[in-house]
């Protein structure tokens, strides 16, 4: 367990993506600060579940990361739980969908502040304890449209460009610090909200789960299988890692194909 002693921070933890590093990095040692929304025994059972499981401690942020000072806010909160922030993982994200004539501006405003502008003020307010104690992973969540777009998705895929712009600028200015900034570029990723949406479309397709698996992830990915969140937790352990010392200002993409066509 080489991360016994660290202090993970990790946005939009409280189910999908963002549990699934959380719970991978406690299980390599990590106490973590949860971030997200849902209701308050949903929180309290994960946060229990992850100290029984991996015996670590466990605490709970609910500030608002649409703001600077949100963000800001949790930093502090989280420094003053545990002391510092070692590990920063920006994983906190939301989604519309609609072309571009038809996007609602508070739409557009609102992703770029949940998707890109939160993590440019949470690396702003992490990175400088980090610094000073010579060691940090800062961990983006991008995506696949991270690197190539699709039609409807413009805040988010603007959104995740710019996400691979600050950690590639965050990298090289703290190249020699012992901090490393990356990116994680998922694919199709087998969350409970999509899998609510396969079971949607299999009700109203008249099909099964699996078809409806296969055709959805088949749009996108060579792969036909979905990355799930506990491999990408172990990919945020792998970045945490003596062996990722030197990868840095990186986006690695798990997703099964997508970006290589």
């Amino acid at each position: 367990m080489s991360l016994i002693d660290k202090i993970a921070l990790v946005t939009g933890s409280t189910s999908g993506i963002g549990l699934g590093i959380a719970r991978a990095l406690a299980a390599d040692g990590a106490a973590i600060m949860l971030n997200g929304f849902a209701a308050p025994t949903d929180i309290e059972r994960e946060k229990a579940a992850i100290m029984s499981d991996f015996g670590v401690k466990v605490g709970y942020t609910g500030a608002d990361l649409s703001t600077g000072a949100g963000v800001r806010q949790m930093v502090e909160e989280t420094e003053a739980a545990f002391g510092q922030v070692d590990i920063l993982v920006n994983n906190a994200g939301i989604q519309y969908v609609a072309d571009i004539v038809d996007f609602p501006d508070e739409k557009w405003d609102a992703i770029i502040a949940i998707n890109l502008s939160a993590a440019f003020h949470g690396i702003k307010a992490a990175s400088p304890g980090m610094k000073a104690r010579g060691w940090g992973r800062i961990i983006n969540t991008a995506s696949a449209h991270g690197l190539v777009a699709s039609a409807q998705k413009v805040a988010y895929v603007a959104a995740k460009h710019g996400i691979l712009g600050v950690t590639k600028v965050a990298a090289i200015e703290l190249a020699n610090t012992g901090v490393t900034v990356n990116a994680i570029c998922p694919g199709w990723v087998l969350t409970p909200l999509v899998e609510k949406q396969l079971h949607d479309r299999a009700a109203r397709n008249g099909t099964s789960f699996e078809q409806e698996k296969t055709a959805l992830v088949s749009e996108k990915q060579p792969m036909t299988q979905f990355t799930t969140p506990e491999q990408i937790g172990a990919l945020a352990v792998f970045l945490c890692s003596e062996a990722a010392k030197t990868i840095t200002g990186a986006p690695i993409s798990i997703d099964g194909g997508w970006t290589a066509q």
